[in-house]
């Protein structure tokens, strides 16, 4: 959804009070993403559960929900953004600090129905020319993941095609092991 408010820089946006859920400064233009649902925030949690699993303690890298990330004349909050340890900030009492201005390491997006999934790809391409290594574009409705990495072909990926991720995130994870997770019940 669109917030037609007229032309704000992104200094006059990033001034503004936060909404739930997020918005984004794209090309001058100011989007909420949609409210997340069920199975969209199931996947969110477990992905980051899975992530920061084999990479917190070992301070390889942190994946965090929900994050915004201002870089590239755009503020965007992507459904997951993994950064690097290195890429963390922290304040003298080892707490990070709340600005990140970098693309994430690794940008994960769940598509919501409502959503359209040209404008989510294009926040992944953005995020891949300003230095990120990786996106996903997880599509709970087809159980695919596109995966996006850069100067290369998107890799489409479904059942047990193994996923990329980063060379130093230990996981070895399939599109099917990502859909699993929706099945609470068994």
């Amino acid at each position: 959804m669109t917030i037609a408010t007229g032309r704000l820089t992104l200094e006059q946006f990033l001034k503004l009070p936060e909404t739930k859920p997020a918005s984004e400064y794209i090309e001058g233009e100011i989007i909420q993403k949609p409210m997340p649902k069920t199975k969209h925030s199931l996947l969110q949690l477990r992905t980051c559960n899975e992530i920061n699993q084999v990479t917190q303690t070992p301070k390889i890298a942190y994946a965090f929900p929900e994050l915004r990330c201002t870089f590239g004349g755009r503020s965007i909050v992507p459904d997951i953004a993994v950064l690097l340890w290195e890429q963390i900030e922290f304040d003298e009492s080892g707490e990070p600090l709340d600005d990140v201005l970098i693309a994430p390491y690794w940008a994960i997006e769940i598509l919501s129905p409502q959503q359209s999934s040209n404008r989510v790809t294009k926040k992944i391409i953005h995020c891949l020319q300003h230095n990120c290594q990786l996106g996903w574009l997880i599509d709970p409705d087809d159980r695919s993941i596109l995966a996006f990495l850069p100067n290369q072909q998107p890799q489409f990926c479904e059942g047990s095609d193994v996923l990329p991720v980063p060379e130093m995130i230990p996981l070895n994870i399939t599109a099917e092991q990502v859909f699993s997770w929706l099945r609470m019940q068994q």
